[in-house]
């Protein structure tokens, strides 16, 4: 059941996901969707309408829709097991005609906006939509931003727990959907080379970077109120600090592993505000090209103050990480687009080069690359050939598609179907939610009215925070994949 089935979500995402499920078969026959919104519509207009989404999305390469044709048969599953319900959301008759066409087990999908993620669960609830009998389950999966500070989360979370078990609510972040986030686990924790050196004695920072080149554009409206901080840092940019540095769970069980993820939130300290610069883009060339300042963007206000860049500084008090810092940016209409989280070693002692002509050593970097590639790479010291003893770089690495076979992927088809067969362990518990918030919370009661700072379009982000990790004595990795 979705809520929002005419809604760019829907056509985006959950159609091509469900589209590259039903082509791996991993839908059953009695499998069915219905699509509810508040427009006039029949099932053969939706079909029809999604029908062409998917075509035109095949047609672009821009789109994470990664398809040259539609196959007859995936999309002949899905197509005719698609209907239609128009109704108000916030209208008790709206979930008596859902009623009327549930049997069984069910997902309902708020792909909507946020402010009718309450009023679906409370119509949900008290139609008596969320009850479970004997081995059917009833499935609530709700987007992001859950909240918009701690406050407003909490009251989210007291609210929709009146009307159903935690364990039928799937916090959705589709950052977690990407196979390389997934991955981290993996990479961390099967191979013995790097647990042992994964802590606070050989690490000296992590930077955690998701940068993106594209603009607000037509996302104002939605943009103005929530800015880059709410956006990005309590979900998307804690669940890669999450990852990369929660303890081993005892197992891949969805509780042990959401477990650890909360303790880590848990014990990173609220964040002042000195240790965060806020950033929005100005006019600029962006991939060769002249691009608008965000105040120039549809529905954006002119004297608007909302940050299209945040970077932060975060601290972690526990006994692996105490000591380490984790430098976290994110960013709109940046030089390059990147997500990766890189692990900064502590160099190794100069004294035996002191007299050689090697000038210093560089610490080991590891990069664990999420997008636009895919893999990891090291950068490390090795001698260059000759008589003399002179240090040089060099890096090695992988790309998954080197090594593995690309399947039809836009980010959601892990998600949907972990949640279709009760796998919770890539959406977020309440705590897990609450922690997040708790630590940005500082932040958004603390900033000065007004006060952002500027960088142009194009750019690596604003000089301010480059200062941010120069007072440390470091500095940020290149947007590029350089290390200076």
């Amino acid at each position: 059941m979705i809520f929002g089935a005419g809604g760019d979500l829907t056509k985006r995402l959950l159609m091509p996901s469900l589209y590259n499920l039903a082509g791996a078969g991993l839908l059953a026959e009695g499998f069915s969707i219905l699509g509810i919104d508040h427009n006039d519509g029949t099932d053969e207009s939706l079909r029809d309408n999604l029908t062409q989404t998917l075509e035109a999305f095949s047609k672009d390469p821009t789109s994470e829709f990664h398809a040259d044709h539609i196959d007859p048969k995936s999309w002949g599953f899905i197509r005719d097991r698609l209907h239609y319900l128009k109704g108000d959301f916030e209208k008790p008759e709206t979930y008596a005609a859902v009623k009327q066409r549930v049997t069984g087990s069910a997902v309902f999908y708020c792909a909507v906006a946020a402010r009718f993620f309450g009023t679906i669960v409370d119509g949900l609830g008290q139609a008596g939509l969320l009850k479970q009998e004997g081995d059917g389950f009833r499935r609530v999966v709700i987007e992001k931003p859950f909240g918009s500070d701690l406050e407003s989360a909490r009251a989210l979370n007291a609210r929709i727990l009146k009307q159903g078990d935690e364990s039928q609510f799937y916090r959705i972040d589709h950052f977690l959907g990407k196979e390389t986030v997934q991955s981290i686990m993996a990479f961390r924790f099967a191979n013995g080379l790097l647990e042992p050196v994964w802590r606070r004695e050989y690490i000296d920072s992590i930077q955690i970077t998701a940068a993106e080149t594209v603009g607000v554009e037509e996302r104002g409206g939605f943009y103005e109120p929530t800015g880059a901080l709410r956006d990005m840092v309590p979900n998307h940019m804690f669940q890669l600090l999450c990852m990369v540095a929660m303890e081993p769970p005892n197992s891949f069980d969805a509780e042990a592993v959401r477990t650890e993820k909360a303790k880590l939130a848990e014990a990173v300290k609220p964040i002042p505000p000195e240790d965060a610069v806020r950033g929005q883009y100005t006019a600029g060339t962006s991939e060769g090209r002249d691009v608008p300042a965000y105040r120039d963007e549809p529905h954006v206000a002119k004297d608007s103050v909302t940050e299209t860049y945040i970077a932060l500084k975060l601290n972690i008090e526990n006994w692996r990480w105490a000591g380490v810092p984790f430098y976290v940016r994110t960013g709109k209409r940046m030089t390059g687009r990147r997500t990766e989280i890189a692990v900064l070693f502590k160099p190794a002692p100069f004294k035996m080069f002191e007299d050689t002509p090697t000038a210093d050593l560089a610490p080991t970097v590891m990069r664990i690359q999420i997008d636009p590639d895919h893999g990891v790479s090291t950068e490390f010291n090795v001698k260059v050939p000759g008589p003399q003893m002179a240090i040089g770089r060099v890096r090695s690495g992988f790309r998954y598609k080197d090594f593995f076979a690309d399947r039809p992927n836009v980010g959601y088809e892990t998600l949907l179907y972990d949640c279709m067969t009760g796998d919770a362990t890539l959406f977020q518990r309440a705590d897990n939610i609450e922690a997040g918030w708790a630590a940005v919370d500082p932040l958004l009661k603390g900033w000065p009215q007004g006060e952002v700072t500027f960088y142009p379009a194009g750019s690596a982000g604003p000089k301010e925070a480059d200062a941010l990790l120069a007072r440390d004595g470091r500095h940020w990795l290149g947007l590029d994949g350089e290390t200076d």
